[in-house]
Order: C-alpha cells, then structure tokens, then sequence
C-alpha cells in the first residue's frame, strides 16, 4: 500500500476503546464495514475530483483534451482496496503512482536515446535538453469530515445494540 496513514483521534479512538472492551460485539464486523466504507469515499474521489478535505485538484492537461484528472485508465482508482485485522483497518493501495499524485511531485526528463528532447508545442517543435516537471499534490487518500461523522455513526449505532 501507498505509505499513507490516517489515524482516528479524538471521540472516535475513545469509542473504539470501548469497543473492544465489549466482549459480545463483532468488531471485526464494524471494521469492515468501516474499512468498506472509507474504501468507497476513496474512490468517489476520482468522480467528483476533490480531496478529503473538499478542495478541488488542480486540474491536468488532461481536462483541457475532454478527459478527467487522475482517470485515464482508472488503474489508480481501481487499485484502491480495503484490509481489516485484529487490531484495525487500512485503505490504500500499491500502485507506484499513489505517492507522487498524493503528495505531488518536481521531476526532470532528459532524453534517454539522444542528445536532445524534441516535441511539438505553440506551433512549432522545440528541442531542450531536459525538462522539469512539477506533478501537483492531487490527495485522494484521507479521511473526510463525512467518513468521520459516518464511522463516529457506526460506532455508536454498535454501541447501542
């Protein structure tokens, strides 16, 4: 998985705590459910284009051609995926991309078979050396106000059975 970690603080760690002191309730259950639930908030984000906070990405070049930022091939989205254990849950996923779109990321190219880099742009086609290019953080992996109301709701609909 992407190296990514959220924690839950706060009245939500309170409440699992006491969860797992409650012996007859399937916590395993709850964290699936949970686990389930972030996974799917996750992948909503590539639909709507906003990180877990609400802020819209920076969109790519790829808007301007009619396409989505980040869902070319929806490789990333479809790589997100959910493990729950005895001790918590994760939601992530292993693609190598993860990390730079997550955090964005400054790269040079440079021509690999060649002297020189060549390619067409403002009409005419232009030869360099190297080029520098900055990836923007676009955060999809995260924890939102919604997903803690909804796990805060969950814990305590278990609480009240």
């Amino acid at each position: 998985m992407s190296s990514v970690r959220a924690e839950l603080i706060g009245e939500n760690q309170v409440l699992l705590a006491k969860l797992r002191k409650l012996g007859n309730i399937q916590l395993r259950g709850l964290m699936t459910s949970i686990a389930e639930g972030l996974r799917t908030s996750t992948v909503e984000r590539f639909g709507t284009g906003t990180s877990p906070d609400g802020e819209r990405w920076q969109p790519s070049l790829r808007e301007k051609e009619g396409g989505k930022t980040l869902v070319d091939t929806a490789a990333l989205r479809n790589s997100i995926h959910s493990q729950v254990g005895s001790d918590g849950l994760a939601v992530g996923t292993n693609d190598i991309r993860a990390a730079t779109h997550q955090f964005g990321d400054t790269r040079t190219i440079r021509a690999k078979n060649s002297q020189f880099l060549m390619f067409y742009t403002g009409g005419s086609w232009v030869r360099v050396k190297a080029v520098t290019v900055t990836i923007p953080e676009r955060p999809f992996l995260g924890i939102s106000a919604e997903d803690a109301s909804d796990i805060k709701e969950q814990i305590m609909e278990v609480l009240e059975e």
